[in-house]
Parts: C-alpha cells; sequence; structure tokens
C-alpha cells in the first residue's frame, strides 16, 4: 500500500512537472527551433532555386547535398546549442518534453534516408514528393502534445496550421512552389514559436 501511495505521488508530481515545464519554455528549446527553422528553410529556398533554374546549371548531385549539408548544419548547431546552455532540463518533465521533440528529429532524418532508398530502388521521385507532407504533420504532432500539455491557445493554432500547410504542400507536390511553401512553414512553425519561446524564458528568468 505504501509503495502504491510512493508511486501515485511520483506519477502526480512528474504531471505537474510537465505541466510547469509546458508553461513555461526554455532558452535552449526556442533556440533548437529558431536553428532548425532558419537552416531547412533556407535548404528549402536553395532546393527551390535549384529545381527552377535560379541557380544555374548545377550538378545532379544538388538536391542531395542541399540537404545533407542542412542536416550537418544542424548537427553542428544542435553541438553548439548543448555547449552553451547544457543540461539546463534537469526535470522528469522536462526531459520529457525534450526527448518528443528529440524524437520527431530522428524520425525525419530516417524518413529522409529511407525516402531516398525506396526513390532509388523503384526509380520514382514519388517518395521524395510526399515528404514535405509528411514532415509538416509530424511538426503537427509535436505542437499538439507541446499544446496538450501547455494549454496555450497560440501553442494550439501552430499546430493547426502545421496540419494546414501539410495539405497545401500535398496539393503543390509538382510544383518547386512546394519548396517555397515549406520555408515559409518553417518560419511559421520553428522560427516565430521558437523567437516567441526564448522571449517568454526571458520574461520569466
Amino acid at each position: 500500500m505504501t509503495d502504491n501511495l510512493q508511486t501515485l505521488r511520483e506519477d502526480i508530481g512528474f504531471l505537474r512537472e510537465l505541466a510547469e515545464v509546458g508553461r513555461s519554455p526554455n532558452l535552449a528549446g526556442g533556440s533548437m527551433l529558431v536553428a532548425a527553422g532558419t537552416i531547412f528553410g533556407l535548404a528549402s529556398v536553395a532546393h527551390w532555386a535549384v529545381a527552377t533554374g535560379w541557380a544555374g546549371a548545377v550538378s545532379p548531385w544538388a538536391f542531395l547535398a542541399i540537404w545533407v549539408g542542412a542536416m550537418a548544419a544542424f548537427v553542428c548547431a544542435l553541438a553548439a546549442l548543448k555547449r552553451t546552455y547544457g543540461d539546463a532540463s534537469a526535470g522528469q518533465g522536462s526531459r520529457a518534453m525534450k526527448l518528443a521533440w528529440q524524437a520527431m528529429g530522428w524520425t525525419i532524418f530516417v524518413l529522409f534516408i529511407c525516402s531516398q532508398i525506396i526513390a532509388w530502388r523503384l526509380r520514382s521521385t514519388l517518395p521524395l514528393v510526399m515528404l514535405p507532407s509528411v514532415i509538416l504533420s509530424l511538426y503537427g504532432l509535436a505542437w499538439m502534445v507541446v499544446a496538450g500539455v501547455s494549454r496555450q491557445p497560440w501553442v494550439w493554432r501552430t499546430a493547426i496550421g502545421a496540419f494546414l500547410a501539410a495539405g497545401a504542400a500535398a496539393f503543390l507536390c509538382q510544383s518547386a512552389g512546394v519548396f517555397l511553401l515549406f520555408a515559409a512553414a518553417m518560419v511559421c512553425l520553428a522560427v516565430i514559436p521558437g523567437l516567441v519561446m526564448i522571449r517568454q524564458s526571458h520574461r520569466d528568468a
């Protein structure tokens, strides 16, 4: 009976901490979102420039180089943020939120690799065409988790916006304009929310 009560207290404490984490975003999390939105938004614009000929004559490997380079840049950014902020989120709730975003990032990375392999094996661009919608849907999923914890209206709007952007990307799948849409979505779904989180962190400090 005592063990059950202790477990219940720990569960309640975890849920309380999780709610506090959702209402009080940390500086490192906001900075990570700004980095992700900036890097992958610029990569999307570069992809559009190559696809439409604005970048001139380039190698057929340019598209792969753009996205592999973006991923490498993001990994470097994450390493720099970890050195700057360290493991500031020491509580269980903070670690749970951090793990949720890390899981989404790894899922996107694996999807990217798998889509490249499937496209090569099938000699079809269909898996690559689907990626923007799938990635934006994952952003919607992640923001829904954050919204459920934080209960902040602007986070719910961000989640809904991600799902709407995923649908719009599906309609534009045959146009290079989908990458401009994706770049705009990265600004709205990562850069701006990240800046909001940074501002809130400074305000709460």
